[in-house]
This record gives C-alpha cells, structure tokens and sequence, in this order.
C-alpha cells in the first residue's frame, strides 16, 4: 500500500470512529461507561453509641467524626478486605473470646488482635510477629520464649496472655482502656510523654502521631462493620466462613529431632504440624532444658 492510500484509510478509520460515538450507538456507549447507573457508593451514616470497651466515642466532635468516618469508608468500600477480615474473625474470635474474659481484657480487644495483624501468619516491616504483633524485645520482656527455634509470638494462648498484661499495665497508668489500646501502638512512654506535654489525659484530647491518630478509629470500624455486616453490603451464608480445626493437646518435655516424622506419628504432614504448631520455627524442637511445651494434634 502506498503512502497515499495509507493516509486516506487512517483518515477513514478515524472518521468512522467519530460517527461511531457521535452517532446512533452513542447511548449505547455511554450505558456500558457510566457503571455510576448500576453502582452508587453511598456516604455512610456514623452509629452515635460508638464505645471501645464501654467507654464512649465522642462522635458529635468535628475531627472525631471526620476520623472514624474515614476508617469505616475505608473497611465498608475495601471490600475483598472486609470479607476476608469477617471469614477470619469467624476462625480465630472463638479461641480469643474465652481467652480475653480468662485474663481479664473487655471482648472489644479482639478487634485490636485483628487491626495488628489480620490473623495471617505474616511478619510486619519493623519485625512484629504474630497474632498480637509483638516486637521480640517487648515479648521477651514479658516472658515469650524468642529465638530461631521456637517464636511463642505466634502461639495464640501464650501471646494473648501476655497482650493482656501489657494492656492491663497500661490501663493502670491511663486510667483509660481507650488509651490503653493506643499505648499498645505507639508504646506507653509515647503516650505518655504526649499527655504530658499537650496537658491532656484523653486520647480524644490528645494531637498523636498519624498512624495512632488512625489506630482506635480501624479497630472501632473493625467493630462495627463486622458485627454488623449486612448493614454494611457485606452477605455470605455461614459455611462461607472460615473455620479452624478441632485439636487435641499433647505435652511434650523432650527434644523433636525431627518434625516430619513426629507429625506422621499423628497421621499428619510437615505442613499440617506447622499450621497449628506455628511457634515452632524449625523442622524440629531443640528443648535442651526439658521444658514442657503444648503441642496441638488436629481431631478427625
């Protein structure tokens, strides 16, 4: 084809494109662009009872209502997110429930475990762990057994117990559970330091860094949405959640030279130990002071 005609045929090309969408079709085009005639993303209406742990969410405030409006558009319209949070909560909250009541926490620091770490077996950038979140040196502090052996960060009866001292600690100092959870981000000497020199003693009072400024609005937002999901678009029937598998305990005071071959002895593989035995960090169990550890063997 010559230079000629190929100019005229790209002539022609975008003269047909014009007609195209100045023309007949043109609605047609424009019902299949404009998703806004099928999908309306609503403002969301704020509940005026908003408490954690009982103590109240001053909501009629300008900058807290703005905050928390933030954190439940972002948990409602992250939808994957939401739901994948609302299966999980379905597998871990009956293990957190009984645990939290046992050593004296309020129910709502369940949804604090979710906002740190989603209930997914991830390690954060700055190297916290587990379900809680621990950093090694504060889980050290508080009596976990840290090393590249054995983690107890991860092992969720030993890891809430010492969550609930820390949180505990922390409502002594603050006088506040609302606090309290916020010392739980940005550490109590943090907290602390900023009460101190804003001359405030309310987290609602208080100017903090960006991250806790966001942290009890997620964990109230958390709250709300997955105690209320329908109200927040989000529909599933029952077996589409997720849930954890029953288990039976065993104690061990011995080294497991190998893991792989103890996990057959239960008519179980590597793979199936490791997820309910995370803490164990390696494909086996040094234990050279004879300690007594829990071992979690799945029930048919």
């Amino acid at each position: 084809m010559n230079k000629s005609l190929r100019i005229i045929s790209l002539l022609s090309i975008v003269t047909l494109t014009i007609l195209f969408f100045n023309g007949t079709n043109r609605d047609n085009v424009e019902s299949v662009v404009n998703t806004h005639k099928n999908y309306k993303i609503k403002a969301l209406k704020l509940p005026s009872n908003l408490n954690l742990a009982g103590e109240r969410v001053p909501i009629e405030q300008s900058d807290i209502r703005e905050r928390m409006d933030r954190e439940l558009l972002v948990n409602t319209y992250w939808q994957s997110n939401g739901l994948l949070l609302l299966k999980r909560a379905n597998k871990y909250f009956p293990i957190l429930e009984p645990l939290l009541k046992k050593h004296g926490l309020p129910d709502d620091f369940k949804f604090l475990a979710l906002a740190e770490s989603g209930f997914i077996d991830e390690t954060s950038t700055v190297g916290a762990a587990g379900m809680w979140h621990f950093m090694k040196k504060t889980g050290k502090e508080f009596g976990l057994e840290i090393n590249k052996n054995v983690d107890e960060r991860y092992n969720i009866e030993k890891s809430t117990k010492v969550a609930a001292e820390y949180l505990k600690k922390s409502k002594e100092r603050f006088g506040s559970w609302t606090l309290a959870a916020a010392a739980y981000n940005a550490g109590n000497y943090g907290i602390a330091k900023r009460l101190e020199a804003q001359h405030v003693t309310n987290y609602y009072d208080a100017l903090l860094p960006d991250e806790t400024e966001r942290y009890i609005f997620r964990i109230l937002a958390l709250k709300e949405v997955i105690n209320n999901p329908e109200k927040y678009g989000f529909v599933f029937e029952k077996d589409d959640l997720y849930t954890l598998q029953k288990t039976t305990t065993i104690k061990v005071d011995t080294a497991i030279t190998n893991i792989t071959s103890f996990a057959k002895r239960f008519g179980m593989t590597y793979k199936e130990f490791k997820i309910h035995n995370p803490w164990l960090r390696e494909n086996k169990l040094n234990n050279k002071s004879r300690k007594l550890y829990e071992v979690k063997i799945p029930v048919e």
